[in-house]
This record gives structure tokens, C-alpha cells and sequence, in this order.
């Protein structure tokens, strides 16, 4: 039986357990092995799967596998993974490295890491929402203030949008948010986890932009989610497209251990 060393995480309720796979140990094609290392009984439990990889050019590669082993980007795990490279000792206070949409730069005050996202030159309206790509693909839902957040049924309405004929084969996340008195709060159904979960880095910009672009609301926007609280600052470009993303928030490492494969 193998074991691997893994460090545990969270960044504002999103958990990930990250393996520094500088070495490629990690069997990347063992999806099996990904849903179970997430599964909350038989394994670490998390939202997804983090390899901190060697690259060539960068200062690490961050490869991110949901749950259900697909490969995707993610913020929330992207700052995470921001975190631990700079505890292993494998950069400083900034950095630059490769994700599965491209090229990041970020950096690290204390708990808080701020990184930059890919530019958004569209966004898509639709009478029941908007639909944006901020490195992987959201639909956000705006609640009216009289509908609770709290009470909506997100399961079974970001189900529903999450396998919507409009953004098939490859589906979407589904963000529901709601903003009142100038506090902007969401909650999301993540494609690859297939549930709820408590943030989404990603989500969150997608959120956020979809609110400046539907209300003229401006840069920063700080979102509450389940789980923590995100800020997302921006330009505006007179097409009505965002560049000079930076998202903002915490990355904490919760413990490390082994684990037998």
C-alpha cells in the first residue's frame, strides 16, 4: 500500500486537499482515487483535488481536478495552492504561475492572497440571468429583494441550469445572487462537485461582474458567500468587457497528514 503526503485547505469554505506533485507521483488518471480522496467518509473529504506540479517556465504549474476528477480552474483553490507554495519555500511574496485557463500572477499577505483572473470580454443576457466565463463557465440568477436567498432552493434550480440545453455539452456552474443595501451575497451549485457548495472563487467574480455590468455597480465589490467573504476589483472597458481582474480573500491551510492509496 502507498502513501501520499497532502496538506488540507480551505479558502472561504471552499476545502481542497493539495498534493506537491513536483515530483508526478500523484496517479492524475486515477479518478476513482480523486472521488474517494473527496469523499467526506471514506477519504480526506473536499470540494476538489490540488497538484502543485513543476513547470518549465512559471514558478509552479496548479493542475485542479473536481471531485468527479474533471479538470477545471478554480480561484478559491488557485489562492490555496498561491499559499502553499509559498510555505514549501517554492516562491516568495509573489508569484506566477500556470492554471488550466493560463498564466496568474499573485501574492501573499499573511492569510489573504490576491490574484489576478482571466479578462471577461463578454457577458450574456438572458431573461433569467447572465452568463460569463471568468476561467470556467457561471450563469448567475439576481434574486429580487423580496426572495430570500437564504430560503431559495439551490440544489434543484442549479441543477436544472447546471445541465440547461443553452450551455450544453459542457454544462455550467450556477451562482444565485442578491444584493441589497449594497451588501452582495451568492451561493452556488458547482459543476464537478454536483452540489452546493459554501464559496467559488470564480463564481464569486462572476457574481461580482454581473452585478457591475447589470447595475453599473463599481470596483471593488466584496461578496459574501457561505463560507467567507471575497473581493473582486476590476476595469471597465467602454465595449462592456472587464480587465485588470483581481480577486482577493483567504487561504488557510486547516492541517496535513498522509494518506494510504
Amino acid at each position: 500500500m502507498d502513501s501520499l503526503h497532502f496538506y488540507k485547505y480551505q479558502g472561504a469554505g471552499n476545502d481542497f486537499v493539495i498534493f506537491d506533485n513536483r515530483d508526478r507521483v500523484f496517479p492524475s488518471e486515477d479518478t476513482a482515487l480523486i472521488s474517494r480522496l473527496c469523499d467526506r467518509r471514506f477519504g480526506v473529504g473536499g470540494d476538489g483535488i490540488i497538484l502543485l506540479n513543476q513547470h518549465a517556465t512559471y514558478d509552479y504549474e496548479m493542475v485542479y481536478h473536481n471531485a468527479d476528477g474533471s479538470v477545471a480552474m478554480c480561484g478559491n483553490g488557485a489562492r490555496c495552492a498561491v499559499h502553499l507554495a509559498n510555505y514549501l519555500g517554492i516562491i516568495k511574496a509573489e508569484t506566477t504561475f500556470q492554471a488550466h485557463d493560463g498564466v496568474h500572477t499573485a501574492k501573499i499577505e499573511g492569510e489573504q492572497v490576491t490574484m489576478n483572473l482571466s479578462d471577461v470580454s463578454q457577458i450574456d443576457s438572458y431573461d433569467d440571468g447572465y452568463f460569463l466565463d471568468t476561467g470556467t463557465r457561471h450563469f448567475v440568477r439576481v434574486l429580487p429583494e423580496e426572495q430570500l436567498l437564504s430560503d431559495y432552493d439551490v440544489i434543484t434550480e442549479g441543477k436544472k441550469l447546471r445541465y440547461d440545453d443553452r450551455f450544453m455539452p459542457e454544462g455550467t456552474n450556477a451562482n444565485f445572487a442578491q444584493s441589497v443595501d449594497d451588501r452582495v451575497q451568492m451561493r452556488i451549485y458547482e459543476r464537478g462537485v454536483e452540489n452546493e457548495t459554501l464559496s467559488s472563487g470564480t463564481g464569486i467574480t462572476a457574481v461580482a461582474l454581473a452585478l457591475a455590468h447589470a447595475d453599473n455597480l463599481a470596483s471593488p465589490i466584496t461578496v459574501q458567500a457561505k463560507g467567507g467573504r471575497i473581493t473582486i476589483a476590476f476595469e471597465r472597458e467602454e465595449s462592456g468587457g472587464f480587465t485588470q481582474v483581481f480577486m482577493t480573500g483567504p487561504a488557510v491551510m486547516v492541517f496535513e497528514g498522509t494518506v494510504f492509496v
